[in-house]
């Protein structure tokens, strides 16, 4: 089996995560996150739609992080995404995290946006 080291370049990635936090680039974040292949941040949560939509130009799809379980997100943040061209994928945020490290270091154009687990 051939194994591929997985490079981010000067992408920022997420190292850990545990209850009510997240490691990315080395620093702790309590709480909900955002992350670009350029940033990271704390998030408002599901009614911090500012945040999300303020990525538009950037992005082509959003990750969506909704806790220990996979949930779908609110209509609202869906909707207000999907009619600024951004899709939204939701799953469990242990599953969003890896998803993101994967694009990001493929060189997607993505967010992560994710409630801890």
């Amino acid at each position: 089996m051939q194994l591929t080291e997985v490079t981010y370049d000067s992408a920022v990635p997420v190292d850990g995560y545990g209850p009510g936090f997240f490691r990315v680039a080395g620093q702790v974040i309590q709480g909900p996150m955002l992350v670009t292949d350029q940033r990271a941040t704390t998030w408002g949560g599901m009614d911090d739609l500012t945040a999300l939509l303020a990525l538009a130009k950037e992005i082509d799809v959003l990750l969506l992080g909704t806790g220990a379980d996979t949930a779908h997100p609110p209509r609202a943040l869906r909707e207000a995404l999907e009619e600024v061209g951004v899709g939204v994928e939701a799953m469990a945020s242990p599953a969003a995290c890896r998803t993101y490290n994967v694009l990001v270091s493929e060189g997607r154009r993505i967010a992560l946006a994710a409630l801890p687990a």
